[in-house]
């Protein structure tokens, strides 16, 4: 019997190949496709990202990727962004002076880390946000990092009955956002598929929860 059928998003931008590895490992029956038909009927769409954030929004556009996102979302259908992929899914990043439209999914800015070093690279821990999917079972491992920009405030304002994201964090010379789960959109600035036994067991959370 195969996994849910996950879609790993080629617009030329991104560690597809790692992407789609980890994810067979942790049991999705996994495509790495640009069609637009293949990746809105997945049971779960995968939107890496790698290099400037301006970069990366032009090339998952010019894709059609951000009428994909919107109408898998639309739809109650699963989208997890990875790196820059999660990145753009905010409203706006500030890169070396350049100020660049997201996609507008969550509100905030991404901006660089106030940090002794840049970029951030390495292994790291993370504080979970409560009620966590991605992290049940892993709550104390350390995640693979490589980025020197990050989301550092959560500003969407969810009422009830809606569920609270679980936003969870991460501190390189300051606090930032590691990973959010909200709805159908969840997204990790860390590498799921370089951080090892780790990050293969966070794609399994995700994958059975397609």
């Amino acid at each position: 019997m195969t996994g849910p059928h996950v879609a790993v998003f080629d617009y030329e931008s991104g560690n597809v190949h790692s992407a789609v590895k980890a994810l067979a490992a942790a049991g999705a029956d996994v495509e790495l496709t640009r069609d637009r038909a293949r990746a809105l009927a997945a049971d779960g769409l995968v939107v890496p990202g790698v290099g400037a954030f301006a970069a990366v929004r032009d090339a998952l556009i010019a894709h059609g990727g951000d009428e994909i996102i919107d109408r898998r979302l639309a739809g109650g259908r699963a989208v997890l962004g990875i790196c820059v992929g999660m990145q753009i899914m905010f409203e706006h990043g500030v890169e070396r002076g350049q100020d660049s439209a997201g996609l507008g999914e969550w509100p905030g800015a991404v901006t660089e880390l106030d940090a002794p070093v840049l970029p951030h690279m390495g292994w790291n821990t993370v504080e979970p946000g409560e009620g966590s999917v991605l992290f049940r079972g892993i709550e104390r491992e350390r995640f693979y990092f490589v980025h020197s920009f990050a989301a550092k405030s959560w500003e969407l304002d969810v009422i009830p009955p809606f569920p609270q994201p679980a936003v969870t964090w991460a501190t390189h010379g300051e606090r930032f956002i590691a990973a959010v789960e909200n709805g159908p959109l969840s997204a990790t600035q860390f590498h799921p598929e370089k951080s090892g036994e780790a990050g293969i067991r966070l794609l399994r959370n995700w994958v059975e929860s397609l």
